[in-house]
């Protein structure tokens, strides 16, 4: 709201969460705001109708896309790149990416933001690579939204940015995430304990964040402080880094990981109804429903394969190669708000 009184723009809201691909083609923003989890949605239905697609559509996509992830956030962020490169990326824009940045809605966007949560690496280059100007904000209702922010040019798929004007941030001894600037509100509506809680001697709010400064002064989130952990052998545990990477894949709708004191990381996940369930009619995969498909070994083969991904990327990361995922479970139901899992 404030964003639009002071810069004065029109803002719009999709109808619902089932019509935003098609709010997006109607109204054609040059401005994007949205948390994660619209990005993934987005993800997923361009998923699902790749693998209905032709054999050569699927290989053009995959080649394009390919080279698009190799120079295209490159080339948003005005770095020097090899002319080939270009000519190839040009190319790929006219046949793949320039009609599928229109199909997304995001052929008149200048820059997009997400917030909210976490987003998953790979879910972030996705989108840069299709020449999306993508950034991530990171703030709070408690510090006027903006904390941090990444500037054009400087955007790190893993960071949120750098520390906003005016904005001073530090990461406590437990490694925590701490605010002050002008906009750190002055408390919470009569609840005078909760404000004192929240807020340290000197004035800076608790985030309740935990993070630390990369050697580029750009801030990594990695989890809420409280659910950071450690394994049996004092390896990091992250559950919300090891989730979106999980949720990257269109199979994967929800995960949820374990392992604070445990020997290893294990993970519940929910499978996409939509996505599976349109993998499973090409290969003539018989089911009735959510819990019989998720019941199904092809099915359990599938996420696996997934799981396996993720652990190859993490074992390429020395905080967290430890927290690979040795077991999973693949729930029989979607977990609900109405029945208070979420």
């Amino acid at each position: 709201y404030s964003q639009g009184h002071v810069a004065g723009f029109c803002v719009s809201c999709p109808e619902s969460p089932d019509t935003v691909l098609t709010d997006m083609r109607e109204i054609g923003p040059t401005y994007f705001f949205a948390p994660p989890r619209v990005l993934e949605n987005l993800l997923t239905t361009v998923s699902i109708r790749m693998e209905d697609a032709s054999r050569f559509k699927r290989w053009l996509y995959a080649r394009c896309m390919s080279l698009a992830r190799r120079w295209g956030p490159a080339i948003l962020d005005g770095k020097p790149v090899p002319l080939v490169a270009r000519v190839g990326y040009a190319l790929a824009d006219l046949v793949i990416l320039g009609p599928l940045r229109n199909v997304l809605g995001f052929s008149r966007v200048r820059v997009a933001y997400t917030a909210g949560e976490a987003i998953g690496p790979d879910l972030f280059r996705f989108y840069r690579s299709l020449g999306v100007n993508l950034k991530q904000l990171y703030g709070s209702t408690e510090t006027s939204v903006l904390v941090c922010i990444q500037p054009n040019g400087q955007v790190k798929l893993e960071s949120v940015g750098t520390p906003a004007t005016g904005v001073e941030v530090r990461i406590s001894a437990q490694g925590e995430v701490q605010v002050k600037s002008p906009g750190v509100f002055r408390g919470y509506f009569k609840a005078e304990a909760a404000t004192a809680d929240s807020m340290t001697p000197d004035g800076f709010f608790r985030t309740g964040d935990a993070g630390f400064f990369d050697e580029d002064g750009h801030l990594r989130i990695i989890d809420r402080a409280k659910d950071v952990g450690r394994l049996h052998d004092g390896t990091l545990f992250a559950p919300k880094y090891l989730e979106n990477k999980l949720k990257f894949f269109p199979f994967i709708k929800e995960a949820v990981a374990f392992g604070d004191r445990r020997p290893f990381a294990t993970a519940f996940v929910c499978i996409d109804l939509a996505a599976v369930g349109n993998w499973a009619e090409r290969r003539s995969l018989p089911y009735t429903g959510y819990t019989d498909l998720a019941s199904q070994t092809p099915v359990h083969e599938l996420v696996r394969a997934c799981v396996e991904e993720v652990n190859a990327a993490l074992a390429a990361d020395p905080r967290l190669k430890g927290s690979q995922l040795r077991r999973f479970l693949v729930l029989h139901k979607e977990l609900d708000p109405d029945d208070g899992e979420l």
